[in-house]
């Protein structure tokens, strides 16, 4: 047993304690194998024990700069930065079954789903495991609002206890019924989402160790992809060797299915389909993979399909891709402020070609803050901030001719240090 809580389970069942400690999914790791061919790669294996503590660190800085007393969670992906624990990840994203309180005191608990208090077993940050309380209909039905007060209530007391009386206090998302209890309680709301991105964007040592980790079995992986490519498969074949590498090596999940062949790929973000891709096909895809130690691989590539060089329109908006993603990435240098990102990029005339949502954003454990706009969107969306070093971010480039025609979709992952912008992702942009 590693973590915190090891004194709350010392009752526990010998399956128990063995599933709280050494036959824990986080405490086990990637694996002997996959480390290995990571350290011949020349990559450093994270300290998960210490990018457990720069994250809690960076959640109380912003706490106390914020001036909050402490700070509900109920998004998985900020309870695991918090507490360095999973549970059902996708499934509680849309089943609240799961929060956590971080106090600017130092306090943190642990609300997990029925008996599931062995799986903290792995967390260095958490003091106490309780049984969450649910009000979502699901669970709830009728009764949704005494469960959403009994939850409340329970809040309430470890609120007056880390912070007593009329506190200020923040929360990611929260039914509706819970917001209001907690505003009947005497308790100041404000913005959980605002503190946990400001905690998450700048990247701590061993969350860019585990991050390269991250890449190289992402990469490993879309080598495979393209040694399976070939005419005759549906685009969801392809896209599933994407999937299935990336569960073999330490990875989670991939939060989109964004990949497109032929006619398919302009306009943009269309999801994978059973087209069958043909000799000749350009085919695109967005990896939006969180991958090993829960850190995202964003990244996109397009591939001509067959033998054969690209057609000259092929190559024409291949090139555009390409010039926009190299010229852009020079741009994330310290210092550099979010306007001036938008500004200054280079991209085709948009009266020509469609292009993506966004220039850059940041990534982490997901697609995180900062979100950077184009130049006719910032008056309406764009917001200033500046780059810092250890930001990641990735630099997105599509085109596609608004003529028709088939588009490219590009994007690399990119580190920002005291140096200028270190290319994270490394496997080759050729058609």
């Amino acid at each position: 047993m590693v973590g915190k809580i090891a004194a709350s389970l010392a009752d526990a069942t010998p399956e128990v304690l063995r599933a709280a400690g050494e036959g824990h999914h986080l405490n086990m790791g990637p694996g002997v194998a996959l480390e290995d061919e990571w350290r011949a790669d020349g990559l450093d294996i994270p300290d998960i024990a210490e990018m457990q503590r720069y994250r809690f660190s960076r959640i109380q800085g912003e706490l106390q700069r914020l001036g909050y007393d402490g700070i509900i969670l109920k998004d998985p992906l900020n309870i695991r930065y918090a507490t360095g624990t999973t549970n059902m990840q996708l499934w509680v994203a849309h089943n609240s079954t799961r929060y956590a309180w971080i106090g600017a005191d130092g306090s943190s608990i642990l609300w997990d789903f029925f008996e599931c208090e062995f799986l903290a077993g792995s967390s260095l940050t958490v003091d106490e495991v309780r049984p969450a309380i649910s009000s979502i209909y699901f669970i709830a039905g009728p009764r949704y609002a005494e469960r959403a007060k009994a939850w409340a209530d329970e809040m309430l007391e470890v609120i007056h206890t880390h912070a007593g009386k009329g506190a200020r206090i923040a929360i990611d998302q929260c039914e509706l019924l819970g917001y209001q209890n907690l505003l009947d309680g005497g308790v100041t709301l404000g913005n959980g989402q605002e503190v946990m991105e400001q905690a998450r964007h700048i990247k701590g040592p061993d969350e860019i160790k585990a991050m390269r980790c991250s890449v190289h079995a992402c990469e490993t992986t879309m080598g495979e992809m393209r040694e399976a490519l070939r005419p005759g498969l549906t685009e969801r074949e392809v896209w599933a060797v994407l999937h299935e590498g990336n569960i073999r090596r330490a990875g989670e999940w991939i939060e989109t299915q964004i990949i497109a062949s032929g006619p398919r790929t302009n306009p943009w973000m269309q999801e994978a389909s059973s087209r069958v891709i043909e000799a000749g096909d350009l085919l695109g895809y967005d990896t939006d993979l969180v991958g090993a130690y829960g850190m995202m691989v964003d990244i996109s590539r397009t591939w001509r399909v067959g033998d054969g060089p690209p057609t000259g329109k092929q190559a024409h908006v291949h090139a555009l891709a390409l010039e926009q993603l190299e010229r852009n990435i020079e741009l994330l240098r310290p210092g550099t402020t979010f306007d001036d990102l938008s500004y200054k990029a280079w991209f085709p005339p948009v009266a020509e070609y469609r292009h993506y949502c966004c220039l850059f954003h940041g990534v982490g454990q997901c697609d995180e803050y900062p979100d950077i706009f184009f130049p006719t969107d910032w008056e309406q969306v764009g917001y200033e901030g500046v780059l810092e070093p250890n930001m990641v971010l990735t630099v997105e480039a599509f085109v596609g001719s608004r003529a028709g025609g088939e588009g490219v979709k590009l994007e690399n992952q990119v580190l920002v240090t005291e140096s200028g912008p270190e290319l994270l992702t490394h496997f080759s942009l050729d058609l």
